[in-house]
């Protein structure tokens, strides 16, 4: 079945990078620098329908197409379409995905830009990798980040330090003083969610498909289902809502290959679980009505309507500290910027923590499924191959010994398979921990920067009082605002700190724990295989 183009002229484009079709999703199979001639550049959700030299048609992928003469002749445009020294150039894909959302007056969604993310596991080389290892071309293996940005620009505070705030209601997000200084006010029944159940669908009468999950709040013990790019949805509300005070970490990465596949499914899976659970977490973005409409919705109905109601929420941004109520003193402006340097500081150094540790975990992954295996396997096999020998020499009575050199080959051959399967049970949900920290803390900056912006504001209070931009009375309402923020960001601090604690203490526990078991067993086998070998 062939899409019929809306348009006489032909559009010729060259392949970017290598393509693997999936079976069964009339997807076209393309390789770098094979010239395609585009069919149907309206098939939507990123995908472009083209036609090869061998009259072979098919899906691709648009940001795997460039024109001849570099313009993007399709709306939305590609992400990926033009090569950098560095890399690739990534601009113009905030607009993409922005373009990619729900326009349809019924609240469908006919774009199909999700199911196409990366796991980003670890102890595997990548493109890039090999590329500097070996000089050659590894397109064919880059798992390129689809992933949005965050902040692309710091939002600009003033409308809310200056602005006409309209009186507080139910939204009203309360901070008190606790024993850490400044909290939000946390529930009394924590919330908490489970991802499960993925299911393969498909659309457009089977031509596309994607995967769906059962989503189940401990609330109401109802499932709910959502695919990924409702997640995506989700997601691009509460970023643009609660951004400038509360850091969103982004969901797992996109990729176009291979997003069908049961390790892949498994993965991101695991790596949704656990946003949603950092989500649930926090006792802001918990109570939001979005995040309650993404777990609670009853039907179809109720899902489109409070979708548009969400999509058309005002109080977003740097307005969203007008709903925030500190049962505290005002702060001096000193005092605010000495906050907020700490933190900020802070934040980088444990950034650079947390990179280390992914580059050292990475490193021992591939340790402990490449050279450290193949090690115990060559132990093993000169253990064995030295028993041979010495069956060889005829002499009588040593049978025993040549059996228990063959026995201990074998168990350094055991240890081999059980040293190269010790990361996913220890070193993986470390490493996935860290993972996480990693995109919530490369959110910070900019959260922190609406903060820091905020403070260059007032402190050009008497410049602009002096210019006529403002009133005196409306320099006392900026020092008031910017104490409202302080208080906020102290309060996100101190929610932050609480749960690092609470994360790297069970992590770390649970990452012990399996090292010490595995170090046992291998105590074991050797003690066992030590009993074979005679005493003179």
């Amino acid at each position: 079945m062939h899409f019929q183009p809306l348009a006489l002229h032909k559009v010729k484009a060259q392949v970017i990078y290598d393509f693997s079709a999936e079976p069964g999703n009339n997807e076209l199979t393309v390789r770098e620098g094979e010239t395609v001639t585009v069919l149907n550049q309206n098939v939507g959700g990123g995908w472009i329908e083209a036609q090869n030299s061998r009259g072979e048609s098919g899906l691709v992928p648009e940001d795997y197409l460039q024109v001849a003469n570099g313009d993007n002749p399709w709306s939305g445009g590609g992400a990926y379409t033009n090569k950098t020294a560095g890399g690739w150039d990534t601009q113009g894909y905030a607009q993409t995905q922005q373009n990619a959302g729900d326009d349809d007056d019924d609240g469908e969604w006919d774009e199909e830009w999700d199911d196409a993310r990366s796991t980003g596991g670890y102890g595997e080389t990548t493109g890039e990798e090999e590329g500097e290892a070996t000089g050659r071309n590894t397109h064919t293996h880059m798992k390129i980040s689809l992933n949005k940005f965050a902040f692309s620009k710091i939002p600009n505070p003033e409308v809310y330090l200056l602005a006409k705030l309209p009186p507080k209601g139910k939204d009203r997000l309360a901070i008190y003083m606790g024993d850490v200084g400044p909290v939000w006010l946390y529930p009394q029944s924590p919330l908490d969610c489970v991802v499960a159940d993925p299911k393969k669908g498909s659309k457009m009468y089977g031509l596309k498909s994607y995967i769906e999950y059962q989503v189940t709040p401990n609330t109401t013990n109802r499932p709910v289902n959502h695919r990924y790019k409702h997640f995506d949805w989700l997601y691009e509300r509460l970023l643009e809502k609660f951004g400038s005070a509360i850091p969103i970490p982004s969901l797992p990465d996109k990729q176009v290959t291979g997003r069908f596949e049961e390790e892949f499914i498994k993965m991101r899976m695991e790596r949704l679980q656990g946003w949603m659970c950092r989500m649930c977490r926090h006792p802001v973005v918990s109570n939001s009505d979005v995040f309650q409409l993404f777990l609670t919705y009853r039907d179809e109905k109720e899902w489109k309507t409070g979708k548009r109601r969400a999509e058309k929420d005002e109080c977003v941004g740097p307005m969203v500290f007008s709903t925030i109520d500190p049962e505290a003193p005002e702060l001096d402006i000193i005092e605010v910027e000495q906050k907020c340097e700490l933190f900020s500081r802070f934040t980088k150094e444990m950034d650079d923590g947390v990179k280390d540790l992914l580059n050292v975990g990475n490193i021992h992954w591939k340790r402990c499924t490449g050279p450290l295996r193949k090690e115990y396997q060559k132990i093993g096999k000169a253990f064995q191959n030295l028993s041979s020998v010495f069956n060889t020499s005829g002499y009588t009575g040593e049978a025993t010994l040549t059996d228990a050199l063959t026995a201990a080959g074998k168990t350094y051959e055991e240890i081999s398979q059980i040293v190269a399967e010790q990361p996913r049970k220890d070193l993986h949900f470390l490493m996935e921990t860290n993972n996480e920290y990693k995109g919530l803390l490369g959110c910070f900056p900019d959260t922190i920067g609406v903060h820091k912006a905020a403070i260059e504001k007032v402190r050009e209070g008497d410049k602009m009082v002096a210019a006529g931009k403002i009133t005196t009375q409306d320099k006392g309402t900026m020092a008031k605002r910017i104490s409202i923020m302080c208080y906020s960001l102290q309060a996100e601090m101190n929610h932050f700190h609480s749960n690092r604690i609470y994360d790297y203490n069970r992590v770390m526990q649970l990452y012990l724990e399996e090292q010490i078991r595995f170090y046992e067993t291998i105590a074991e086998k050797l003690k066992q295989t030590l009993g074979q070998f005679t005493t003179l």
